[in-house]
This record gives C-alpha cells, sequence and structure tokens, in this order.
C-alpha cells in the first residue's frame, strides 16, 4: 500500500482551479449587458432630467400686448406705456422686443399702469436704448403648481398645465383596462383550467398574432371601424369623430394578449395538487378555478394587469390617429382629447426649433411619463412581494 502511494504525483497542480474560457467569457459577456442596460437607463433619466430642468428654469417670454409709448435712453428709468393690453404688475421681470437682451424689473406702477419705474440692466444685461412702439414682453417661469395643476396646455400662449394630457392618458387607458382585464382574464382561464393541449397550442399562436400587429394599424382601425360603430350606437352627435373611447377599446384588444400570457403562465404555475385536493373536497372545475387558483396565482394575475397599464399609457400610435390632436381637459370618453405620447408625437413631428418652448416641453412630458410607469413597476413589485406564494 505504502508502495503505491509513492507512486502518485507530490504535485497539486491536478488539484488547483483550471482557467475555462469559455465560461469566462460568457460571463463577461452577461456582465456587460447588465451594465449596458443599466448605464442606458440612466443616460435616458439624465437626458430628460436636464431637458426637463430646463423647461421649469429657463424664463418664457409672454407678450403683454403693451407698447413703449416714448422711446428711452439707457439710464432712463420711468417708462410710459400705450394704453390696451394687460396690467405690468410691481416686481416682474420684463423685456422690450422678442429678441431684446436687457432684463429689467419692475418696482413701482402707477395705478392705471400708463407709467412704470423699472431697474435697467439687470442680471448682467447692459442697459440699452429703445424706440417707441416697441412690444413689451413678460419674462416667466413654469411653475411646478402651474404644471401639476393647470387644466390648459397651450406652451405658445404661456399655458403649462399638464392635465389635459394625463387626463386623457388615464381615460384611454382605463378603457383599454376595462376590455383587457376580464377578457384577458377570462381568456387565460379557459385556457389554464378547460381547454385541450390540442385547442391551447391553436389558440395561444393567434393570440400572439394580435400583440404582432402593427400599433399603426390599430389605429387606423379604431379611426375607420371602432369610431363609425360607436357613432352607429350612440349617435353622431355624442361620439367625436375623434374621441378617446374608440382610441381605448382598440388598445385594449391590443393589450389582451399580454395580459392573456402572462395570467396563463401565472396560473399554469399553480401545482396540480391544489386542484386535485378541491376535486376530492366535491369543488366543481368552475369553483376549483375561481376559489382555489385565481387566488393562488393572485400575484402574477397583478403583475399582468399592472404591466398591461403601463403598456397602455405609454402606447402611441392608436392614441395619435384616433384620440385627438389638441389638448381637451374633458371626462367625456366620446369627445376628442390628446394623451401624453400622441402629443409628443404630434409636436416633435413638426417644424419646431431646437431649444424653444415646445421643444422642452417634450421632455417635461416624458419625464412625467418615466415617473408614471416607474410608479406602477413599484406597485408591481410590491404587489409580487406582498401575495407571492412558494409551492414545493
Amino acid at each position: 500500500m505504502q508502495q503505491e502511494m509513492n507512486n502518485y504525483p507530490k504535485s497539486n497542480k491536478g488539484l488547483k482551479r483550471r482557467i475555462r474560457w469559455g465560461e469566462t467569457i460568457i460571463q463577461t459577456v452577461l456582465f456587460l449587458s447588465g451594465f449596458f442596460s443599466i448605464f442606458i437607463t440612466v443616460g435616458i433619466v439624465y437626458e430628460l432630467g436636464k431637458e426637463s430642468m430646463l423647461f421649469f428654469t429657463k424664463r418664457q417670454l409672454e407678450n403683454t400686448n403693451k407698447v413703449l409709448a416714448i422711446g428711452v435712453d439707457p439710464d432712463t428709468t420711468e417708462l410710459k406705456l400705450e394704453e390696451g393690453g394687460r396690467p405690468i404688475d410691481e416686481g416682474e421681470l420684463i423685456r422690450f422686443g422678442f429678441k431684446g437682451e436687457e432684463l429689467m424689473r419692475v418696482v413701482a406702477v402707477n395705478e392705471d399702469s400708463s407709467i412704470i419705474t423699472v431697474e435697467r440692466g439687470i442680471e448682467g444685461t447692459t442697459p440699452e436704448a429703445h424706440a417707441g412702439g416697441i412690444e413689451i414682453y413678460a419674462a416667466t417661469r413654469v411653475t411646478l403648481r402651474e404644471f401639476f395643476t393647470g387644466t390648459k396646455w397651450q406652451p405658445q400662449i404661456q399655458e403649462f398645465g399638464i392635465l389635459p394630457l394625463v387626463n386623457a392618458t388615464l381615460m384611454t387607458t382605463g378603457v383599454a383596462m376595462l376590455v383587457a382585464i376580464p377578457f384577458g382574464i377570462g381568456v387565460a382561464i379557459y385556457l389554464s383550467e378547460y381547454a385541450s393541449t390540442r385547442v391551447r397550442n391553436t389558440l395561444k399562436p393567434v393570440l400572439e398574432i394580435l400583440a404582432g400587429i402593427p400599433t399603426i394599424v390599430y389605429g387606423y382601425f379604431a379611426l375607420t371601424f371602432m369610431t363609425p360603430l360607436l357613432r352607429a350606437i350612440f349617435g353622431n352627435n355624442t361620439v367625436q369623430i375623434y374621441n378617446t373611447a374608440s382610441a381605448g377599446l382598440v388598445m385594449g384588444i391590443l393589450i389582451l394578449p399580454l395580459i392573456t400570457s402572462m395570467t396563463e403562465d401565472a396560473l399554469h404555475a399553480v401545482p396540480n395538487s391544489l386542484r386535485e385536493a378541491a376535486y376530492g373536497l366535491g369543488a366543481t372545475r368552475l369553483e376549483t378555478a375561481i376559489r382555489v387558483v385565481v387566488p393562488a396565482a393572485i400575484s402574477g394575475i397583478s403583475a399582468a394587469i399592472i404591466v398591461g397599464i403601463s403598456r397602455a399609457i405609454g402606447e402611441t400610435m392608436i392614441v395619435a390617429v384616433a384620440a385627438g390632436a389638441g389638448p381637451n381637459f374633458t371626462f367625456n370618453p366620446f369627445e376628442s382629447a390628446e394623451t401624453m405620447t400622441g402629443h409628443i408625437v404630434r409636436i416633435s413631428g413638426g417644424d419646431i426649433s431646437y431649444d424653444s418652448i415646445d421643444y422642452n416641453s417634450l421632455f417635461a412630458i416624458g419625464l412625467m411619463l418615466f415617473f408614471i410607469t416607474l410608479a406602477l413597476n413599484i406597485i408591481s413589485q410590491q404587489i409580487v412581494r406582498r401575495f407571492r406564494e412558494v409551492y414545493e
């Protein structure tokens, strides 16, 4: 025995970990994939935040429709104004002309707003001479209060309330969920609990075909089929040609395969032992599905619903084609209204200049969309953690 042991090599090289180059390359590729996904997400948030800050911090010029009555030199502080236009208030910042360089602060206003006293050349600008007849512009900033509570969105005339866009987005999403949730869960229960293998293998590819149709096709389907159908049912005077109801209904058809697939996977993951126990207690197939299987898969179903809501909020082409092309703060689903994504498509497709108010407003809307979907994802994770059940 001792002789045999002496025949083994004394070196420990055979026990050392050998480098597996193929596995090392795969690990590196997977690490880089995760790193770049995080890097891209951070980059998107940075760009949205940077451009949105310009929207909230950069001064916008509002035409007061008031005109300087008499020309002034660089040292004049009392300015005589012609009649008309909106009143200029004390403390406002004003400029002469849309492209004027000098910025002035109003320190006093007489009773009829015909004479104002100003502080010339503030914030590093140089006092200049100005000719009579030039228009006066007020320099304003967009406030968070105005942004979140205003009911008009028209940046060209200094109206920055995002509520009309948010309201239209939530309305189309709500209509879509009224279609997608009951039908999606119903189809998923049928596929998981009732359908044979042959039927399931036939229906699931058909549903996936719905998910593969381009959304622009759904948009024109809503405009040319769903809207005429709604007008035939409720009347032409009630349903406008462009409306959020038709866009929401067709959007529900688009989201239906997503909710069905995720819900069916959650139901299919429930162990058969629970079903067999229910059958052993005398429960019918419907009772087993509704009272046993669905509650056991509630975390997956909730996640499917929230993912569907996120998908509806981010949908673009359907609402751009069928919902409307102008912000409208209304709760009537049969009226025209513009969603956040639809507004971004319409404005960005036009001739807008870089760093203009319309250009910067698109990023503020995009950041709003980002935070809404982020909140939905956080809620989804919390629901999954709260109701997740682990079976062995």
